[in-house]
């Protein structure tokens, strides 16, 4: 079968009956010692024309969804949810699909180089023997405190041991962060749980069984949190019960696609969203009579009608609508958070739920217990703060050495926290790029990771479900590169570092520091038991995870809820300009991973259709008072930059306001990606809201016309939307 295993060996250790029928269909505990071959030189348990399926974990974004991937002959062919996990039940969004082109994609980093001067695109191959004593060497010649590790929100595996290995060389702890963190605002939201629902962490909204529901800027059927797990939570609300659908109101000043969906569509003005929750709960608790609650006290109705956009009468409406639910519920989220005053927004948010009676109850809001796998360590990205003050030190010279994975910061972060300036202040820079980013191109060494498909690890499944849901990856295929798994990298430097580290980070490869992390997990209550590691290893294979027998969320602490008032200060922005900008991810290229792969740059985005670029959504009456049509090139000018974009005419969007996605704009990232459309990161200010999180919508612009014509290819007919001839 192998060099390194005998068929006779291999089964010895599968065991018999249904142990080896798991391990010949790769999911066995002895599977990790198996070399999967490319289809020239198939393992005997592969069979012409037969298919073989592994679960895993597709990595296109934080979510954790379950995948089953079908492979022939040895090749990736297929990717479908895995049905039987908890988070998406079968399901996958287009970025799921499309993740074999990462696996395929012709730009891969192929091997360990040295780039001969950053940005030069010189490289000098090296051997992993000469990368292992390139990070052996950063770690034992610098300091500990001028170490530093920027990652990624995935995979947690790899964060869970670089924060074990800068634990014990006494270095700081890990900074994760990027640009879904950042567009879902999760410390905003995770902060302002701790303050109304007493437990810091991101809440878990019962979409499901909700039967009335309020959203204000979560766009959950695109990019938000878990978006597959809350478009099947969005299905069923649907549905209903007893023929009563579900009920669904969208409060955001551009229509996402949640809001396309939505029943109604409140085209609120950005930064008003908290006003109109807490207008909400005045009207609902005087519904109900009594002593109005101290958080709903001093709110006045018809001033923040008037300060909103939306009139006194559809408000009153919508609380009796809220009022009368047998199960109301309320999300905050995205851009509705990503605010100077997004935190209040959030805090109005949740303490409206709390009035609704919904904590702890079906179709409403609860907290994920953590799971005995490094507990303690933090599951939330870092805040823009923590960011910034690693870019100051990074400037001042106080970082020697920076080790890169999993975050493309030179395209993600906004180009105003100047970290290509900090960038180029750090003698040494280690990128474990898979891809050709803009950051690698900028770093001093390239030790390429294994694509998602090709790895090991585990990722903590945003909450979503109804309970608490560790993701497992393991290889589908036979690494196509010369590449090698990052944790693989640095426990090799650090067992030849040796010492005191070695000792306190004793993991000989990655795949045993995974079973040591999950071995917690043998003795909870758990969908499948196992008397030890290795047959709990071979199950948590085959099933693609693990996650409780039975459900498990907590009821938050609501004591303190009502019982302070809440102030919403009017929300700040940057710039002097007449347009609020409004940025969201696109569903398609998210944080810009996925404009490296042409499924995705062909598919219509679901609201424009527009494909292979970025534009800018203007409603057609301020185009019309700009004397601008579709396809014009305009400037967008920010205090913090300028770039240019062709004209979409977007009727769903505020006069005051316009919209752009995020993902495009590539200087790098392979030939799908790169110059292709612009980046809005040059647009963002480094503004923050109480929690520390960036201030994304903070931002005004100016629109200049440029006498350019670039026209969008898209699917929609002209003639269908706006009669043109």
């Amino acid at each position: 079968m192998t060099d390194k295993l005998t068929r006779r060996d291999f089964l010895k250790l599968a065991g018999a009956g249904a142990a080896a029928t798991a391990i010949l269909t790769g999911c066995g505990p002895a599977s990790r010692y198996v070399v999967r071959e490319p289809y020239t030189q198939m393992p005997e348990y592969t069979y012409n024309g037969q298919s073989t399926y592994y679960a895993t974990t597709c990595r296109e974004c934080p979510a954790g969804c379950g995948i089953v991937v079908r492979t022939h002959q040895g090749r990736a062919i297929k990717i479908e949810g895995n049905k039987s996990h908890l988070v998406n039940l079968g399901k996958t969004c287009a970025r799921g699909q499309a993740a074999l082109q990462g696996l395929y994609n012709p730009d891969r980093v192929q091997e360990p180089v040295r780039q001969n001067g950053r940005g030069s695109g010189d490289y000098t191959t090296l051997t992993w023997e000469d990368a292992v004593i390139v990070v052996k060497d950063a770690l034992a010649d610098n300091r500990p405190g001028e170490v530093a590790f920027l990652l990624g929100l995935a995979p947690d595996h790899l964060a869970d041991l670089a924060a074990e290995i800068t634990a014990a060389l006494g270095a700081p702890s890990p900074i994760r962060y990027g640009a879904y963190g950042m567009f879902e605002a999760r410390n905003t939201l995770a902060e302002a749980a701790g303050r109304v629902l007493g437990n810091r962490s991101l809440p878990v909204f019962d979409l499901a069984n909700a039967d009335v529901t309020f959203s204000f800027g979560a766009n959950f059927l695109e990019t938000w949190l878990s978006p597959v797990a809350y478009s099947r939570g969005y299905a069923r609300m649907r549905r209903g019960t007893a023929g009563s659908r579900g009920h669904l109101v969208q409060f955001e000043p551009r229509q996402s696609q949640t809001a396309s969906k939505a029943d109604e569509w409140i085209a609120c003005i950005p930064g008003t969203e908290g006003l109109l929750a807490l207008a909400l709960g005045r009207l609902v608790a005087e519904s109900r009579g009594g002593a109005l609650p101290e958080a709903f006290l001093d709110v006045d109705v018809v001033a923040i009608a008037a300060a909103s956009g939306a009139d006194e009468e559809t408000l009153r409406r919508l609380a009796a609508l809220l009022a009368g639910a047998e199960h109301p519920l309320v999300i905050p989220g995205g851009a509705a958070l990503g605010l100077s005053n997004g935190l209040e927004t959030a805090e109005a948010v949740l303490a409206l739920n709390a009035l609704l009676g919904n904590l702890g109850k079906t179709g409403g809001v609860s907290l994920t217990p953590e799971l005995p796998v490094h507990a303690g360590n933090r599951r939330l990205p870092n805040t823009l703060v923590e960011l910034a003050d690693l870019t100051e030190k990074m400037k001042a010279g106080k970082v020697k050495v920076l080790f890169i994975h999993g975050v493309n910061p030179l395209f993600e972060f906004p180009a105003a926290l100047d970290f290509a300036a900090a960038l180029a202040n750090v003698p040494l820079v280690i990128s474990f790029a898979s891809f050709p980013d803009e950051t690698a191109a900028q770093s001093d060494f390239i030790f390429p990771d294994h694509t998602p498909l090709e790895s090991w690890g585990y990722q903590f499944a945003a909450p979503a479900a109804d309970r608490p849901v560790l993701s497992g990856s393991q290889p589908v295929v036979v690494p196509f590169y010369n590449t090698r798994a990052t944790a693989d990298v640095l426990l090799a430097a650090v067992q030849a570092l040796g010492g005191d580290l070695a000792t306190a980070i004793p993991y000989k490869d990655e795949v045993e520091f995974l079973q040591q992390s999950v071995l917690g997990l043998v003795t909870e209550n758990g969908f499948f038991n196992a008397p030890e590691i290795n047959t709990f290893w071979a199950q948590w294979q085959q099933f693609g995870g693990w996650w409780t027998a039975d459900a498990a969320l907590t009821t938050p602490l609501a004591a303190s809820a009502l019982t302070r008032s809440l102030r919403l200060p009017e929300a700040e922005f940057e710039g002097e300009g007449e347009f609020l900008l409004h940025v969201f991810p696109s569903p398609l290229m998210g944080d810009g991973t996925g404009a490296n792969k042409p499924w995705l740059q062909e598919t219509p985005d679901p609201m424009t259709t527009v494909m292979w670029n970025s534009w800018v959504e203007i409603n057609p009456k301020t185009a019309e008072e700009l004397g601008l049509e579709d396809d014009d090139v305009v400037r967008l000018v920010s205090p913090f930059g300028e770039i240019e974009a062709s004209v979409y005419r977007y009727p769903a969007i505020r006069p005051d306001v316009i919209a752009m996605p995020f993902g495009q704009g590539h200087s790098a990232f392979g030939r799908y990606a790169a110059g292709r459309g612009s980046s809005p990161a040059r647009l963002l200010p480094v503004k923050i809201n109480g929690a520390g999180d960036l201030a994304f919508s903070a931002v005004k612009v100016r629109i200049e016309k440029t006498g350019k014509i670039r026209p969008l290819a898209r699917n929609e007919s002209r003639l269908g939307v706006y009669g043109e001839e």
